[in-house]
């Protein structure tokens, strides 16, 4: 079980930038380049924003999340890239619960998760591959904070992790005051699209 540093410290009012900021317009202003395909979230919508704590573990095996879970701090994302695996879940409802009791805001994993209704019930943001009822080896390998592979989205260890009910999309912290200035401006160009269809005066443009 290998790992590297511990996570460079982030700024929390970074995260409040994109506290109301849809995933869609946050990935138009990042050239609509990244963003996780085949992940969905479990847990009925709940916007997530943190830094992410990544992973990479065998297929199927949980050991290195394991390990991850006593890494975690506040405002972290735990982002596990489980090579897509859908046979066998390697995290559910109480790997969720040591998260969320030790300051994790989300979890998202390229791989499958269980207790599906459970987790959609409390509500924690969980974004997953899929759910299975298969539980996981524990051998490992695996590997903490490394850059992963999510969906086919890079995560490196200390991004910026924003997920809604599009999906999660992944940006370094050194971009995120440029960012959130750009979404700042396309969520006002929105708005005035929308006030002018609900006025009858729109005439027409590219839309989303």
């Amino acid at each position: 079980m290998s790992s590297s540093s511990p996570l460079p410290v982030t700024d929390p009012a970074l995260f409040e930038l994109f506290r109301n900021s849809q995933t869609a317009v946050i990935s138009d202003n990042l050239s609509r380049l990244p963003g996780a395909v085949g992940l969905r979230p479990f847990h009925g919508g709940a916007m997530m924003v943190g830094r992410a704590l990544t992973v990479r573990t065998a297929a199927g095996d949980n050991l290195a999340i394991h390990k991850a879970l006593d890494l975690v701090q506040p405002g972290d994302v735990v982002v596990v890239d489980g090579g897509g695996d859908e046979t066998r879940a390697v995290m559910g409802e109480i790997m969720m619960t040591i998260a969320m009791s030790r300051g994790a805001v989300g979890l998202v994993v390229d791989g499958a998760i269980r207790d599906a209704g459970p987790i959609a019930r409390i509500g924690f943001p969980v974004f997953a591959r899929a759910a299975i009822h298969r539980g996981p080896y524990k051998n490992g390998p695996g590997e903490i904070n490394v850059p992963v592979s999510i969906g086919g989205m890079v995560v490196n260890p200390g991004d910026i992790v924003v997920g809604d009910e599009d999906g999660v999309v992944a940006f370094p912290p050194a971009i995120a005051v440029e960012l959130a200035d750009k979404v700042r401006l396309q969520e006002k160009r929105e708005a005035d699209i929308l006030e002018s269809i609900a006025a009858g005066t729109y005439v027409g443009a590219y839309g989303r």
